[in-house]
């Protein structure tokens, strides 16, 4: 990769993509699938899709074109990571879905289920919201790493305890355009 002196990539950006875990054809087809099943069990229901951004709005829009039935989009945005690789353990909403969901059968749109805390408290405060129906479909399904009780009620992919990046999944804003899942190599020799 060359790399001139004011780029904002790393010098090793491209060696930390340690591997590909998910090709772009394998999503392709897991979201095909998922769209064609949304499309069935919301037919004539107001449906309500919640982004929680960053990291999953490559993943709604891709799965939106896939969805045959009328449908809303919303945005929420949390964050617990603040620019590591690891959760620092406290979960901030920084941006608050506008639409009334009480009219609506929700299905909120998830890149990944870790920890789950996160995604625990914006079900949390959705549910007290009093939706039609909430529901949780997350590309991504760790569940070793998991701290809460809480289970998608769709994942398209389980994988194992790995720090991943690409489609819409970062490390420091970065790898969020890889249109793939790969594990991100965090291994010491790496930071040399």
């Amino acid at each position: 990769m060359d790399i001139n002196e004011n780029a904002v990539f790393p010098e090793d950006y491209a060696d930390r993509i340690k591997r590909v875990l998910i090709t772009e054809r394998e999503i392709k087809a897991a979201l095909e699938a998922e769209g064609e099943r949304i499309s069935r069990e919301f037919e004539g229901k107001p449906l309500l899709l919640v982004s929680v951004l960053k990291g999953s709005f490559i993943f709604l829009a891709d799965l939106c074109r896939e969805i045959t039935i009328p449908c809303e989009i919303g945005f929420m945005a949390a964050q617990s990571y603040f620019g590591g690789t690891t959760s620092a353990g406290k979960v901030e909403i920084t941006y608050d879905i506008k639409q009334d969901i009480s009219r609506y059968h929700v299905v909120i749109v998830e890149d990944i289920i870790d920890t789950g805390r996160t995604l625990k408290e914006i079900v949390d405060i959705l549910r007290g919201r009093n939706p039609l129906s909430l529901s949780v479909v997350t590309l991504l399904d760790k569940p070793e790493r998991r701290e809460v009780e809480l289970n998608p009620d769709r994942a398209l992919f389980t994988i194992p305890d790995h720090f991943v990046i690409g489609y819409g999944l970062d490390c420091g804003e970065l790898y969020r355009n890889l249109p793939y899942i790969a594990e991100y190599d965090i291994s010491p020799e790496s930071d040399q």
